[in-house]
């Protein structure tokens, strides 16, 4: 099987709508002329070194020869059923996203040859376009793949592999996550070479640093699920929940060991329970807000689909300590009641030496934040003149 890839030169933000509108003729040009064209033949003629090593086998049966008959059945097993020259046999098939176009071809590399020079022209003929010559390939898909929206497409060939006698896999298109995929993944949450924490995520309460991160890591492994070796996400996967544990465990100035214990739980998923981590926030009269990390089996899927809800339609961010100011919740005794804000000029006034260290101050100074949101009692007590020291003598 032969599979040539396409690419037009046409770029731009609007590039995808664009091409789905004037490229609906270069789909129309395909299915009516070329694939009609290129298609022909209902099977594929028998193979004759085939034929002739299945006749010898029968033969072996026949007179019982044993050893003969396991030796031929070995060398059958490695000769295709079908004539792979036949030349009243070829497939074409087609498919188009935006403007990467690509093509599925069984028959001889210089037809396809021929299919690339007819798209050429007709491209530069009837819509004034060029092919990109360093994306417009052929490559022969069970040496080589290609890549088609950041998957690669190969076909499978494995003669040890047999299903009620038959050879299934050998013919079979395969997706396959590109080592590149993983690499790029894996890159921001890398430092020489091993996971680490993100700066710039510790000012974020726990929900948010792990909804972030399980965000990107759902949105990667949803789209790879289609692929034959998804399972090398797994590299993907212990990177960023790495990175994840090392992120929690500096906000809270703590271990990893420590923040997976906290965040460890289980889930039921379709292939039975799965270890993911998650935050809740609890909310009077409503459903919790849940955030979660992994709990996705790296198994093929062929009707995967994202799951991830379309995002609000919302024209500004909303600010975080709006969000605490509506929970009501006293961040100091944890208790629900109407709440205040309480706020420092900045956090080195907090630890200067010789300054005396309530709770308020260490809860703001492990936080990382100017404001500290506390009902009126705990207030009260913040702005409460310090009690002079009392000594006794004997």
């Amino acid at each position: 099987m032969i599979i040539l890839k396409v690419a037009h030169c046409v770029g731009g933000v609007i590039s995808p709508i664009l091409s789905n509108i004037y490229l609906n003729r270069l789909d129309k040009f395909v299915e009516t002329v070329l694939i009609p064209e290129y298609t022909r033949g209902a099977v594929r003629a028998k193979n004759p070194p085939y034929r002739k090593v299945e006749s010898a086998l029968r033969a072996a049966r026949r007179r019982q020869d044993h050893t003969t008959a396991r030796h031929l059945r070995k060398q059958l097993h490695s000769l295709p059923s079908g004539d792979p020259g036949d030349p009243g046999y070829r497939r074409l098939r087609y498919t188009r996203y935006a403007d990467d176009t690509l093509f599925g071809f069984i028959g001889p590399k210089a037809e396809a040859e021929q299919i690339k020079a007819r798209l050429a022209q007709f491209l530069r003929e009837e819509l004034k376009l060029e092919l990109s010559p360093d994306k417009t390939l052929i490559t022969h898909a069970r040496t080589q793949a290609a890549h088609f929206l950041s998957y690669q497409i190969t076909v499978l060939h494995n003669n040890r592999k047999v299903t009620r006698g038959l050879r299934k896999t050998n013919g079979t298109v395969s997706l396959r996550v590109p080592t590149t995929v993983v690499k790029t993944a894996c890159a921001p949450y890398l430092r020489g070479g091993h996971p680490a924490d993100r700066p710039e995520l510790r000012n974020l309460d726990d929900h948010n640093i792990i909804a972030t991160y399980g965000s990107r890591y759902r949105g990667i492994i949803q789209y790879y699920l289609l692929a034959g070796n998804v399972y090398t996400l797994d590299r993907l996967e212990w990177v960023m929940k790495t990175s994840m544990l090392k992120t929690l465990a500096a906000k809270h100035r703590s271990t990893v060991t420590k923040m997976a214990r906290k965040h460890r739980t289980t889930i039921a998923t379709p292939a039975g329970p799965r270890r993911c981590f998650e935050a809740r926030i609890e909310r009077a009269g409503r459903k919790p807000l849940v955030a979660r990390f992994g709990g996705i089996p790296l198994r093929p899927h062929k009707k995967a689909i994202l799951t991830d809800l379309q995002p609000p339609l919302a024209t500004a961010r909303r600010k975080q300590l709006l969000t605490r100011l509506t929970a009501g919740h006293c961040e100091l005794c944890e208790q629900p009641a109407p709440v205040q804000i309480h706020q420092v000029r900045k956090l080195a006034d907090l630890t200067k030496p010789g300054r005396p260290q309530p709770a308020w101050d260490q809860l703001m100074t492990r936080m990382r934040r100017k404001t500290l949101i506390v009902c009126q009692p705990c207030h009260d007590t913040i702005h409460a003149p310090p009690q002079p020291a009392t000594t006794t003598t004997q």
